[in-house]
């Protein structure tokens, strides 16, 4: 199977769940500790020297374009079909499962907590900033390659390149949207951690379903 069973995999969850509630709730009720760190953070990504640099600016501009939740979207759309096509049609539903699922969870916590974005983010960004959808988004389309797209690779040094790249894409759109005044450092932070403890679900579905969606007659022929 693409996804094993793990005995660690709900204490990952309550870890990486028990430090995402801690933030919602430090930040829904205003903590001081959490708002000064979020200034003092944002002002190392947002300095006059970095906004100088022209090719620093469009990178970040075109990462949060294509790490966008529509777009985020659309790239697990194609996923899915690439996978389809390679018979492995349940990794492909659970693909669009994990990415819709991480992004109605993501819109609930935002009308939980209503955080304001900083004040000079971009007219195109509205709506609410904790956590960042966009970070959340990319987080799970990373985790969705790596776990069920680069083991159909045959190669390890590509698999070893694409798995480095794609750490380096996550850290960088993260840095995108505090960079672009979207969201406060802490809303991407919480962003991955949610991420991450929701993955922890789906790869436990993903366990416990598998087996039994391949007794589906047009699922039968899927790898898991």
């Amino acid at each position: 199977m693409f996804i094993e069973r793990d005995s660690h995999r709900w204490r990952r969850f309550l870890l990486s769940g028990g430090f995402f509630l801690a933030l919602l709730l430090l930040i829904k009720y205003n903590s001081s500790v959490v708002t000064m760190m979020d200034a003092v953070l944002q002002s190392l990504f947002t300095s006059q020297r970095l906004e100088a640099m022209g090719w620093f600016h469009a990178l970040m501009t075109l990462l949060s374009f294509l790490a966008s939740p529509k777009l985020d979207l659309l790239w697990v759309l194609i996923i899915a079909i690439f996978l389809w096509l390679h018979r492995c049609q349940i990794p492909a539903l659970w693909a669009i499962g994990t990415i819709i699922g991480g992004d109605v969870l993501g819109t609930i916590v935002k009308h939980i907590v209503k955080r304001a974005r900083p004040a000079q983010h971009l007219a195109a960004d509205d709506g609410y900033s904790f956590p960042s959808g966009h970070t959340l988004g990319i987080f799970l389309v990373a985790a969705i390659i790596l776990l069920v797209v680069l083991p159909l690779v045959q190669r390890r040094s590509v698999r070893t390149i694409c798995q480095i790249l794609i750490v380096f894409v996550i850290f960088f759109v993260a840095i995108s949207r505090v960079y672009l005044y979207a969201h406060w450092p802490f809303d991407t932070i919480s962003a991955m951690l949610l991420a991450y403890a929701w993955l922890q679900v789906a790869e436990w579905l993903y366990v416990a379903w598998a087996p039994r969606l391949k007794q589906v007659s047009f699922l039968s022929s899927s790898n898991i």
